[in-house]
């Protein structure tokens, strides 16, 4: 039988916990890291012992996917101070560079032409690969629309590697939903927020993949 990656979720925010519930919905094993610890533990307690808990030093020394549900803000900073154990591993961003706005919406923090994915790629540690995923549904949606039925919904992603699309599509399947590539890291302005084929963008919900496939 073979073998999956370990996945390990940075963060338990709103996201971090849909995304880290849905892989175990699917039996995936994963390492549940947030920075404080106790959060970790109660998620772990919640969905059992498919969910290992853990600190974030370790998560990434021992995780071979790394799955960074952590402020867009504060990934550069992150890839930098953890470059040595991420050497050679999978990185996966589902950030949107967005912070409220002066009337109680949000508003992109980058230039609007620019994608966090491609920003994010630049600080990538040795032989680490970038994956833009699990971030083109709003974390209501991606815990709700996972392992819909009877056509599954779909989540976008990009990668600019096409030697870990396998990992990626196995990944976002494990988690519920249909994966969809829309191409390299220069196309992730799609499915990051106000995106086309983002849910809070021009797409505006959850699709197929039969639907997904008609806007690509």
């Amino acid at each position: 039988m073979e073998t999956k990656s370990k996945v390990g979720v940075i963060g338990l925010g709103s996201i971090g916990q849909a995304v880290a519930a849905n892989l175990v919905k699917s039996n995936r094993t994963i390492i549940a890291a947030d920075r404080n610890i106790e959060k970790a533990k109660e998620f772990s307690a919640k969905w059992g012992d498919s969910a290992k808990p853990s600190d974030i030093a370790t998560a990434v020394k021992e995780a071979d996917i790394v799955v960074l549900s952590i402020p867009f803000g504060a990934i550069g900073d992150f890839l930098k101070q953890n470059a040595a154990d991420l050497e050679g591993k999978i990185i996966v961003d589902p950030s949107n560079p967005i912070a409220p706005d002066e009337n109680g919406g949000f508003k992109k923090i980058i230039d609007a032409e620019k994608s966090a994915g491609q920003i994010n790629a630049t600080f990538l540690p040795i032989n680490a690969k970038l994956a833009k995923a699990l971030g083109t549904l709003g974390a209501d949606s991606l815990a709700a629309a996972s392992y819909q039925r009877p056509e599954a919904a779909t989540l976008f992603y990009a990668t600019d590697d096409r030697t870990i699309d396998s990992q990626i599509e196995e990944l976002i399947t494990d988690s519920g939903f249909a994966p969809v590539r829309v191409g390299g890291l220069n196309r992730s302005t799609r499915i990051e927020v106000f995106g086309d084929l983002h849910e809070f963008g021009t797409l505006g919900k959850t699709v197929t993949a039969t639907e997904a496939k008609t806007k690509i």
